[in-house]
């Protein structure tokens, strides 16, 4: 079986990180959104990934980041970047990087391939052609792509920092990527941020508007938008629950669910009694439109594993039972479960030209 939960040996010796054999169930969780490796490619195995998380994490999204780093000795000298926020040089997509997951992905036993779900993300979102980019890969490596993603539009500084044209969600070169997503079956993994940073009053609704129109647009896609549209500078505004409630109450948007991954966005929630109860209550009316992720990159210390699940410990408390075990499992079951087998069938009808 694709799916199956095997149960894996901890040995991480990479990471030094040593864990019970079994954990508490209401400890384990699926992680919708990790990131491999980093701003310059570099990272750990898919399998010391495994090592790292042990059982507690039974399955998990397979991406690195689409966007490379420039190295300019003009402007760091020896001093080697690897984050956006370490120098003013441009970023630029780097495609190889779908290559780099299908061979981890490859790599591993038929029990570790089934903890993974692989995702396209080494396009360019301005490009009319970003779209042949995920057909061909996809029809270059069957049986390993379950979506795209997670790839962005709006984020705060890094928008700013990409060579060539500047991402847009009215770009039609997007509606063509998610055309293709909703005939291929490929769940979409979304960054986009929910508003402008340090945004103005006139300007608070207009990516959220911009947002709801290209998802009315593409009712046939299934897509995910990352953190909820929060970042490290674009925090909520007074309306960000009810921003994101009138997504979850319209019917027209049924295929738009919410990951609420990174620990800024966990930050927010967590932040007073308060955000926390509020956070709760739409979850809890919601249940089956979030997804638990960690937005984890190239983990190097152990410690930050689970961080960002420990970080949230105050809402599984106040979640009911099965409203947990949604958000930390079952959606990301569902959802996935599908996507994979859509997407099978679509490779089996398409197969690649030889």
């Amino acid at each position: 079986m694709k799916h199956c939960h095997p149960r894996i040996i901890l040995a991480c010796a990479a990471l030094a990180l040593s864990l019970p054999a079994s954990a508490d169930e209401a400890q384990e969780y699926f992680d919708s959104h990790v990131h491999l490796t980093n701003y310059v490619q570099e990272g750990i195995t898919a399998r010391q990934y495994l090592d790292a998380v042990g059982d507690r994490v039974g399955r998990s999204v397979l991406f690195g980041i689409p966007l490379q780093m420039q190295w300019s000795d003009r402007v760091t000298g020896n001093v080697a970047p690897t984050y956006y926020l370490d120098s003013d040089t441009d970023l630029y997509y780097y495609s190889f990087t779908d290559a780099v997951i299908a061979e981890q992905y490859r790599n591993l036993s038929p029990a570790q391939q089934a903890r993974f779900e692989p995702m396209i993300i080494g396009f360019n979102p301005t490009d009319m052609y970003a779209a042949d980019h995920i057909r061909r890969v996809l029809q270059t490596y069957p049986g390993v792509f379950t979506g795209i993603g997670e790839f962005s539009i709006h984020k705060e500084f890094v928008s700013t920092q990409v060579s060539g044209d500047v991402a847009s969600l009215i770009d039609p070169a997007l509606d063509r990527i998610f055309d293709f997503t909703a005939e291929s079956g490929l769940i979409a993994i979304l960054h986009t941020d929910i508003h402008m940073p340090f945004v103005k009053p006139e300007f608070r609704r207009l990516y959220f508007e911009q947002a709801l129109d290209l998802f009315r647009r593409h009712p046939d896609s299934t897509i995910i938008w990352a953190h909820t549209g929060l970042g490290r500078v674009v925090q909520p505004v007074a309306e960000h629950l009810a921003m994101l409630e009138e997504i979850l109450a319209d019917p027209a948007f049924k295929h738009v669910h919410f990951d609420i991954s990174w620990d800024e966005v966990a930050k927010y929630v967590v932040a007073t009694p308060d955000t926390t109860r509020l956070t709760a209550a739409l979850i809890e009316k919601y249940p089956d439109r979030f997804l638990m992720g960690s937005d984890n990159v190239a983990l190097t210390n152990p410690e930050a594993v689970f961080a960002v699940f420990n970080q949230y410990q105050p809402l599984w408390d106040a979640l009911s039972p099965q409203a947990s075990k949604a958000v930390r499992k079952d959606n990301f079951s569902r959802l996935f479960d599908a996507a994979a087998k859509r997407v099978r069938a679509w490779e089996k009808a398409n197969p690649a030209r030889r």
